[in-house]
């Protein structure tokens, strides 16, 4: 067991002390105060057995745009974006399941068409009957699944380096959940110094990371049951990793107008990966952005929000 475990203790134990350490979790009380205020529009929303993290913000007659964060993240990676865009959509953004201060689903069940239905309860809620949907990485996993069980519901789909396509290579810390232990360990503790390099992994040009982003990312990853969940679901995508999960098939059934977008410097998500999606949806519109990472939305939210919003009025760039 310890030639399994020592690989997660080893960022661990080359750290000078212990203050850099991410020992156990933080307050609830502590992260809703400080990330999830009424005065930032927060609210909560019980579906499914989970108390829902959200915020509709934007105009309310306007067309709704939901967004879906990837993994290890939250909604706010979104901010951006809704200072650009909330006076011409109502924006709904939601903590993923698992992630956030949504926290993780009591079953410890993240199968990728359960959040689908729980998006879909969601939007029942807050009776949006159609929308578009902009999704990064996981959450462009969702959002496109999203829109082939709900295509009357979709009007035009956003996908931000959207996990897809099995990769050669994993990422090593989403590989690292199959190791045993992972799951015992990780919710003891997390270094801060993995969360900043994690961080600037998913960043093309890592001083375009704002003051207070890495301190987000980690606080947020410190909510009760968010490290567990985080490994839950680390092992559902090395799963859906397998090269026999080849989804072509049924991204060739994607009939929603889609604007693809890709950071050619993403070490997350192979930017090839934009070819198959070429070869499997011939229609969508492609934009790759040089020298950008992983997370478009949070590394140039300006330019992408602005590109998203041409391409949602005119479904073109």
């Amino acid at each position: 067991m310890r030639r399994y475990i020592f690989p997660l203790l080893f960022p661990v134990m080359v750290l000078p002390g212990c203050q850099s350490l991410g020992f156990g979790s933080l307050p609830m009380e502590e992260l809703t105060a400080r990330y999830a205020s009424a005065e930032s529009g927060s609210k909560f929303l019980e579906i499914d057995g989970v108390r829902l993290h959200y915020r509709d913000e934007g105009s309310h007659d306007k067309p709704t745009l939901l967004l879906l964060h990837g993994v290890v993240s939250s909604l706010h990676t979104w901010d951006g974006w809704v200072a650009e865009l909330k006076n011409d959509y109502r924006i709904i953004r939601i903590d993923v399941p698992g992630f956030g201060l949504t926290g993780p689903l009591p079953d410890g069940q993240y199968q990728p068409e359960r959040i689908v239905g729980m998006i879909d309860q969601l939007l029942d809620k807050l009776e949006v009957q159609e929308l578009s949907i902009a999704g990064n990485s996981l959450g462009g996993y969702m959002a496109w699944n999203y829109a082939l069980k709900r295509p009357d519901r979709v009007e035009k789909l956003v996908l931000i380096d959207p996990a897809a396509y099995p990769m050669e290579k994993a990422p090593w810390v989403i590989a690292i959940a199959d190791l045993p232990g992972a799951r015992e360990l990780a919710p003891l503790w997390i270094p801060k110094s993995v969360i900043s390099m994690n961080v600037s992994e998913v960043y093309g040009q890592s001083w375009r990371i704002r003051d207070g982003v890495i301190d987000r990312y980690y606080d947020i990853n410190r909510r009760p049951g968010n490290r567990a969940a985080m490994i839950d679901i680390f092992r559902m995508i090395n799963n859906l990793n397998d090269p026999a999960q080849d989804p072509s098939e049924q991204i060739a059934q994607i009939s929603t107008p889609t604007l693809l977008m890709w950071g050619d410097k993403d070490r997350w998500i192979p930017p090839s990966q934009a070819q198959q999606w070429q070869r499997d949806l011939p229609s969508l519109t492609l934009k790759m952005y040089p020298d950008i990472g992983h997370v478009p939305m949070e590394e140039i939210p300006v330019q992408s929000a602005w590109d998203a919003k041409r391409f949602l009025t005119t479904g073109k760039l």
